[in-house]
């Protein structure tokens, strides 16, 4: 008997062993977060030289999970584009709207390109494991945290939170199923005044906003007009044709050059040369005189 529980304890032990390099494999922990029920809200996973928590039912939190990072090589390849072009200098403060749950937040933080970070996230689901990230991650005295929207007045606003996707919640709803909630938004004139931070201390805007950046970006003319470099998703399929084309105007006052990310491609171009009929891309705006 003793001998049988004992077999039984090394097939187990051998088991275990096994089950834990397979789902140890980037193919083992797509089937196992895939697999985990409801009932898990939050999880937390060591990615190497910082901590991320994160909903392992948000698109954000599996890509996460399978591979450690949630596109950390466009966070490094903005910063080489921008030290390769002088346009990052060394003491400034990044502005990053639509912190989302942290992740490029933390990666900003990591590079050490910046002497501070002010994070403003209005979706209350969001923020929580955005202070959680930042806190466990012992950046709280280089990242100030802001609960808002970023927007052209002072009020509130309604907001969709997407079921499958924390960063896809925005201003616009996507689908029957997004989730209506009404959050607090303001001009960002405001949130660097509260924030005590000074328009010559910006030295990098970070937008991800779906959809919402053509009255954030009103909001921040006076940033704008000192040619702050800019990088955001361009969002024709949010803004329609009329905007579009008005937004590309806008901006076309303010700078000159651009470059346009698509997904494995980087192409110069003039801000008034923005293609506006294609659905999305990022878009890196800046001054050559700078």
């Amino acid at each position: 008997m003793f001998a049988k529980k004992s077999i039984r304890r090394q097939l187990h032990k051998f088991r275990n062993r096994l089950a834990g390099k397979f789902f140890d494999t980037r193919y083992g922990r797509e089937l196992l977060i895939n697999a985990i029920g409801p009932r898990v809200l939050t999880m937390t996973v060591d990615c190497g030289d910082h901590m991320m928590s994160f909903s392992p039912t948000d698109y954000i939190g599996k890509k996460i999970f399978r591979k450690g990072n949630f596109e950390r090589d466009h966070v490094d390849r903005l910063l080489a584009i921008l030290r390769e072009r002088q346009l990052l200098r060394e003491v400034s403060t990044l502005l990053e709207l639509g912190g989302n749950i942290g992740t490029q937040t933390v990666y900003f933080a990591l590079s050490a390109a910046f002497s501070r970070i002010v994070s403003v996230e209005p979706d209350p689901r969001n923020f929580e494991l955005l202070r959680t990230n930042i806190a466990q991650n012992k950046l709280e005295d280089l990242v100030t945290l802001v609960n808002s929207a970023a927007g052209e007045s002072e009020g509130q606003l309604d907001f969709f939170q997407h079921r499958n996707n924390y960063g896809k919640s925005s201003a616009f709803r996507h689908s029957a199923t997004d989730r209506k909630i009404v959050v607090p938004v303001r001009p960002v004139s405001n949130i660097l005044a509260d924030t005590g931070t000074t328009l010559d201390e910006v030295g990098l805007v970070w937008m991800d906003i779906e959809g919402y950046e053509p009255l954030a970006c009103r909001s921040m003319e006076s940033l704008l007009a000192r040619r702050v470099p800019l990088y955001m998703e361009f969002s024709p399929v949010f803004y329609g044709p009329e905007q579009t084309a008005n937004f590309v105007d806008y901006l076309s006052r303010f700078y000159e050059d651009c470059l346009i990310f698509r997904e494995d491609d980087i192409t110069s171009a003039k801000v008034k040369n923005i293609p506006v009929t294609e659905q999305q891309f990022d878009l890196l705006l800046f001054d050559t005189a700078i």
